[in-house]
């Protein structure tokens, strides 16, 4: 059961298969949706960070699987480092150089089924102005009606490693980590 559960989550979300009749959106729920990052803070410790309450769609077209899309917009501002002061100089122009309303997106430009329940999720990420392509190793946890609110809902996670540097963010690197390992994790609900 758990292996056609799987294939149908692929197909809908990872552009596996079997047609539908049109294209079908699923939005970003922002109150179970999290991108995780850490970097090494010189070799003493991990510093965890996360960005929260954003926005995106997931898009999938059964008849063109290449021209599913995800996209997601995350204001700057939005991101939680757990310390004030490091959030404040991670807004300042060593690192983000945020303004009011900058935003880091992600919109993809091709995904690739690797398995029943996952896939290599290939786009351009931005931050500060640049644009990189990025690659996300993706899993679908699950597909179901949600129990609260009875709409269909898909779950997932993904994993990339960036250099913050590619990004005009690389003050102190090579002693503070340039890498950021990052965990995304999504619900999308889909939409009306």
């Amino acid at each position: 059961m758990k292996s056609i559960v799987f294939a149908t989550a692929a197909t809908l979300v990872l552009g596996a298969g079997a047609a539908l009749a049109a294209p079908e959106k699923y939005m970003l729920d922002p109150a179970h949706s999290q991108v995780m990052f850490t970097y090494d803070h010189l070799g003493f410790s991990k510093t965890y960070n996360a960005f929260s309450g954003f926005e995106g769609e997931i898009m999938f077209d059964a008849e063109d699987p290449a021209s599913s899309s995800v996209s997601v917009s995350i204001p700057t501002n939005k991101l939680y480092t757990g310390w004030e002061e490091r959030f404040q100089h991670m807004m300042s122009e060593d690192f983000l150089g945020t303004a009011e309303g900058d935003m880091v997106s992600f919109t993809s430009t091709g995904i690739e089924v690797t398995g029943d329940d996952t896939a290599k999720i290939m786009g351009d990420l931005t931050i500060n102005g640049e644009t990189k392509p990025v690659t996300l190793d993706a899993k679908l946890n699950k597909v179901a009606e949600h129990p609260m609110n009875g709409k269909e809902t898909l779950g997932f996670e993904a994993t990339t490693t960036i250099k913050r540097s590619d990004f005009g963010a690389g003050k102190f690197a090579p002693n503070v980590g340039d890498e950021l390992d990052v965990t995304i994790s999504i619900e999308a609900q889909k939409a009306e």
